[in-house]
Parts: structure tokens; sequence; C-alpha cells
């Protein structure tokens, strides 16, 4: 849970993901795991395994949603451009961080343009969108010249404040849970392998990608050995969903098409035969790293798990119980057959 906390803490917007990277690069040396960076910044560790000829990969991804500035405007404010799928009216009065090319940071307040209800009658009315939302700087700036004179320019990035908030009850409020959640499991299930002195039956790579919300965090640096490539990332909560905040979710579709049929049923089977409580579901507007990867032209078996999440890419929220549960199925799966 501290080490959630802490990666929830660092911003990472798709795109900027370098100082999360570091952070854990350092978690990994400490465990006294090599990895190495691939040309887009993502991390991978590899564990040799008893079979070097069959790999496997498990990957999830630390980018999270954000912003960038996509015009300085004459009084001051900024406007944006979003980066990953959300919506507008999820940012609405967050507190938020503009870093400069340069390293300066800023805090400012994502506000709708007519946000003052003594000035602007209809804004209830107003749809929220690029144009009528924009970044209230906590400086004293009056113009685009006050603002650019901070360092401030288009392109520059926009992280929003996590919020994090852990409850006496277990459960863990905060942006970004996608998927730093898993990112934190997959730290851990490593730690744990280490602590343990576990050999592998297989040689077996973990994928920190950092372009997922984008489309292509784990669609590279995937060997021709590689037969398995599990995403671990959010199950999808809402109407007609099967998943919840207390169990691991194994997804059988999204938008992309089935999973391998045979790896879910063995993810099935793994659960049922070690206790774990688990959900099947399908997520009709997801797509994941395994998919990125099958589109790429890389011939795997693909599947795709993890803690369910609710208010996913807006107020999200899970319990420490799915958390667990997530992480006693991949301790078992990395250790199980593979399917040959």
């Amino acid at each position: 849970m501290k080490l959630l906390e802490d990666l929830l803490r660092i911003p990472s917007p798709s795109g900027n993901t370098y100082e999360i990277i570091s952070f854990i690069e350092d978690y990994l040396k400490e465990l006294k795991i090599e990895s190495k960076r691939n040309r887009k910044g993502g991390l991978i560790a590899t564990l040799k395994g008893r079979d070097s000829l069959h790999h496997r990969m498990l990957t999830a991804h630390v980018d999270t949603l954000g912003a960038m500035v996509k015009e300085i405007k004459g009084d001051g404010r900024l406007k944006l451009d979003l980066i990953g799928g959300f919506k507008f009216n999820s940012i609405e009065g967050e507190y938020c961080t503009i870093e400069t090319s340069s390293g300066f940071k800023y805090s400012g307040t994502i506000l709708m343009h007519q946000t003052s209800v003594h000035v602007y009658k209809d804004a209830d009315k107003k749809e929220r969108n690029q144009e009528n939302m924009e970044i209230r700087i906590d400086e004293k700036v009056h113009s685009a010249e006050d603002v650019r004179a901070l360092g401030i320019e288009v392109g520059d990035f926009v992280s929003f404040d996590p919020r994090v908030e852990m409850t006496p009850s277990g459960f863990i409020k905060s942006r970004h849970l996608d998927d730093k959640a898993s990112v934190a499991i997959l730290l851990q299930l490593l730690k744990r392998i280490q602590t343990e002195n576990i050999t592998l039956p297989y040689t077996t790579h973990i994928l920190i990608s950092n372009n997922e919300e984008i489309g292509y965090g784990g669609n590279s640096n995937i060997t021709p050995e590689t037969v398995e490539f599990l995403a671990v990332d959010m199950g999808a909560m809402g109407d007609g969903q099967s998943t919840d905040e207390y169990t691991v979710s194994i997804c059988t579709k999204d938008a992309s098409g089935p999973y391998h049929y045979e790896l879910r049923k063995r993810l099935v089977k793994l659960a049922q035969e070690n206790g774990i409580q688990y959900k099947l579901d399908i997520y009709p507007f997801y797509g994941s790293d395994a998919s990125a990867a099958l589109r790429a032209g890389h011939d795997i078996i693909h599947g795709l798990i993890g803690p369910g999440i609710d208010s996913s890419h807006a107020f999200e929220r899970t319990h420490q119980q799915a958390l667990e549960q997530t992480a006693q199925l991949l301790y078992y799966y990395v250790q199980s057959e593979m399917i040959l």
C-alpha cells in the first residue's frame, strides 16, 4: 500500500514518465533485479527461468491521463489539450501542476471559463469542452506575456492532483489507479519472488510500459521466444459489468475482441484451485497493452487481468482486497505450466 501511494504521488502523464520510471528503476536495483529502458522510455526487468526457450511477458503501464498546454490566452489563462481517453467534465475543479520544459512547476486549477454564477447566468448550461475549460494559474498573471515570462509555453505537460486517500475500511481513492495499482502489484510480485528465492519455470519479462493510454505501450520489445503475454491492468465497473472492487477481474473480451480462450480458462482454473476470488467480464470500450501487441503483429497468447476499479478515467476507487486477489493469481500464474 505504501508503494502504491508513492507511485500515485509521482506525476506521470503519457509522454512525461521519466521521473516515475527512475523511481521504479531504483526500486528494482534495491532488489538486485536488472532492468533496461527501451527507446520509448519504458522499463523491462527479466527473471531467468529454467526454460529459456519459451518466455512469458507481463506488463502494467505507469503512464496516466493528463493534458498539455494548448494555448496561452490573452487573460493569462491556459487552454488544454487532453492526453488519453477521458472527458473534460471529469477534471472540472481539479488542482493541477504545469511543468515547463526547463523543469519549473506551477500549480493551478482546471475550471470552466464561465464558472462564477454571480457573473454567468447560464454557467450550468455551458458545455464542458476545450473551448470553455481552462487553467487558472496560481501566479500573478494578467496576459500571455506574463505567463510566458514564467517559462510556460504551448506543449508543457499538465498533471492532475491524484488526491490519494486510503481509508480504515481498506478502500483506496485516487486518480490514476489505472494502472499504478497493477504496477505496484507487479513490483511486489518481483520482491516476493526474490525474497522467497523462487526460480520460475520460464524466463519471464516484466514490462513497465509508458504509452498505454495513447495506444502503443506494450507493442514492442517482445522477444521472439515469448509465448504468453499477460497485461495486468484494471477491471472496468459499471452497469452490466460483473467486476467489483474486491476481486480480480479476468477479461474475456474488450473492444479489440476476445482474449485467448485457453489462457483465460487456465487463469480461471488457477483461481479456483487456490481459493482466489475472481470475476469474468467484458470491457466494451477498452484496449490493453496485450491487444496493442497483437495489432503490432506479435504471434502470442494474450490475456488481461486486473483489480476491479470503480469510476475509471475519473474519480477512481478500489479495495485492498482486489489488489490481494490479483497479486495471488499472478503469483500462481508465473509458476504455472505454459500453453505450448
